[in-house]
């Protein structure tokens, strides 16, 4: 249990005690700073402690924000601090020097005693100064309206609590919970209720991940639902995403209402939330299959590839410019203009399709119509939205001059996903991707890529010009990534790395023609998808790029799209289905397992919580 030291002597008719008591701590009394530095060492050094001035007046949820949420080691608000076990030696040095500050010292025989915490200033505002001058990184939470003081008189104590009485503590709570940019239709058609599902839940003891779990399963079902190919079957499989989508706001708007933040927590949003879109276009691929006899698992696939290429385009620009310093790009300064211009907000919101629109889409489009015409919808829709995101930003990156750093490099790095023969190769050509301009990195990325795709679309199954145009691909992927990717568009090398094995895969199962070789690039293309995916939250957690053994294993993707290409060459079209399928499953089964692993384990020895506040597109 958290330990929560009150130090100072306790105010008549203060609540301080009993709300610390509300929010979990073990509550503790000390009457000046040699009690509290007492008490702060016999607290359990594996949990949180706070030290809190027993004047405090505010709001309980203004004590929730500063002292429970887990995604930071230190944290403070105006009369209270508190520290998580990794930073729990910072705040015994702080603790220790104001203690120390305060002892006897002789002054010419005589001895000066200093006063007790409640005649002088707050003794957690003294240690969160401390803290600050130690160069520590301690959390202030925005309280907004929100009341947290130290009164130092009847006076203003009485001011306070009249502060208190005239803001709604739970309604402040309750609109905080919703993430405060999103899109249109979660903003005005999802979050006006699925808020006050998140607090019934949260007064229910649910926690986040179990709404994760729900949306997945109601997603599943929704897939499930759509693959029957009837009419009322994808009535229901409209109105099951809408229902999930509303579970998937509701957990993130639950895990906000009640800190319950989590490492763990944030990996499943963020691969349920893919597995949920996946799945549901596997399920209408299927649908469409049995009930009209119609055969989209091309367009099944293509959507998936566009909407995971979007998706790691936004990821490397936020890599890349994660911690670069630059200056302004007019780019940037004219979408701050137009934000300042109300409705052109929504409409930038919008015509990115963000998650919901996108599901609003789907599933009306599914209960309306076909399949085929929903994919049709999904495929112009998705990209354009990605003809607009990426075209601001080259247009930002070619007109800010940034100095990118080598954090950021080592991020695109691990995003390119090289496997052994692209770094071989690499090594090799570092000489001469010295000499190259700027923009060699991203040209050579897309001319091999296109090079690859285009042969294997334009030649026969079977036949040998693929196997080449893959070789060809190996070299210039080794080019790209011979030096550090801190090039004003580097950013663009995993995404073009993504389009190019994914479209390789869809081309060549496409190109066999046979039953079942599309669904079995399916699977293949979702396993290595979630494989990349992991590797982006991995980095997002600061938890580092997944092990390099993992990355050798699965062959990089480059040696990923040659073992396939020589697959095409060697085998017959039936063969090339069961050799994708198998590819499908052993992928699969290594990457889940370590995912698995890791996030399990992280999740055990207390990494540090994070949150993702959704996607970005």
């Amino acid at each position: 249990m958290p330990t929560a030291i009150l130090t100072g002597q306790p105010v008549p008719g203060s609540s301080i005690e009993s709300e610390l008591r509300s929010l979990g701590f073990d509550v503790h009394l000390a009457s000046n700073a040699a009690d509290t530095e007492t008490l702060l060492a016999r607290a359990p050094g594996e949990e949180r402690v706070a030290v809190v001035d027993a004047r405090f007046v505010g709001h309980p949820h203004a004590l929730r924000l500063g002292l429970t949420d887990p995604r930071f080691p230190l944290a403070a608000i105006p009369g209270a601090v508190t520290a998580q076990p990794a930073a729990r030696q910072a705040l015994t040095r702080a603790m220790a020097r104001e203690n120390s500050a305060g002892r006897g010292t002789a002054h010419g025989g005589a001895v000066r005693v200093k006063p007790s915490v409640e005649e002088v200033d707050s003794l957690a505002d003294r240690i969160t100064a401390a803290l600050d001058a130690d160069g520590a990184d301690v959390h202030r939470p925005e309280l907004g309206s929100l009341v947290a003081v130290v009164p130092t008189d009847p006076q203003t104590r009485n001011e306070a609590r009249q502060a208190v009485a005239a803001v709604d503590d739970e309604a402040v709570r309750l609109k905080s919970a919703v993430k405060a940019r999103d899109g249109f239709v979660t903003t005005f058609l999802i979050s006006p209720y699925s808020r006050y599902i998140a607090r019934w839940c949260a007064r229910r003891g649910l926690t986040p991940n179990q709404v994760t779990t729900a949306s997945l399963i109601t997603a599943l079902i929704a897939a499930g639902c759509a693959a029957t190919g009837t009419r009322a079957g994808f009535v229901a499989a409209g109105v099951l995403l809408i229902a999930s989508f509303v579970l998937d706001c509701t957990d993130g708007q639950l895990a906000r209402y009640s800190l319950q933040y989590s490492t763990l927590g944030a990996w499943l949003d963020a691969t349920f939330d893919r597995a949920k879109e996946y799945a549901y276009y596997a399920g209408l691929a299927l649908g469409a299959a049995r009930g009209g006899h119609d055969d989209v698992w091309a367009l099944a696939l293509g959507a998936m590839v566009l909407q995971t290429c979007r998706h790691v385009v936004d990821f490397s620009f936020n890599e890349a410019n994660h911690d670069a310093s630059a200056n302004t790009s007019p780019t940037a300064a004219l979408s701050d203009k137009l934000d300042s211009v109300g409705w052109t907000v929504w409409v930038r919101r919008m015509i990115v399709l963000p998650i919901g629109e996108r599901w609003a889409m789907i599933a009306v489009l599914t209960a309306l119509t076909t399949p085929r015409i929903t994919f049709y919808a999904l495929l112009i829709g998705c990209a354009f939205a990605a003809t607009y995101t990426t075209a601001g930003r080259v247009l930002r990156s070619l007109t800010r001059k940034a100095t990118r750093t080598d954090r950021a490099a080592k991020a695109l790095a691990d995003l390119a996903d090289s496997g052994p023969l692209a770094e071989a190769a690499a090594r090799g050509l570092r000489g001469t991707a010295r000499r190259l301009p700027g923009v060699t990195a991203p040209a050579v990325a897309l001319l091999g890529g296109a090079a690859l795709v285009a042969t294997a679309a334009l030649t026969d199954f079977g036949g040998p010009w693929p196997l080449v145009a893959a070789i060809v691909y190996v070299l210039t992927s080794a080019l790209a990534v011979a030096r550090p990717l801190k090039g004003a568009l580097d950013w663009l090398v995993p995404p073009f790395f993504r389009a190019a094995e994914y479209l390789t895969v869809l081309v060549l199962a496409a190109k066999a023609d046979v039953n079942g070789a599309l669904p079995a690039a399916f699977g293949l293309v979702a396993a290595v998808a979630y494989h990349h995916y992991d590797t982006v939250y991995r980095i997002r957690g600061d938890a580092g790029a997944p092990p390099r053994w993992l990355v050798r294993t699965i062959g990089g993707h480059e040696g990923r799209t040659l073992v396939i290409c020589v697959l095409a060459v060697l085998l017959t079209a039936p063969q090339f289905k069961v050799a994708l399928t198998v590819l499908a499953v052993a992928v699969a089964l290594v990457v889940l397992v370590e995912s698995i692993r890791f996030w399990v384990a992280a999740h055990k020895v207390g990494a540090p919580a994070v949150h993702d506040e959704g996607e970005p597109a």
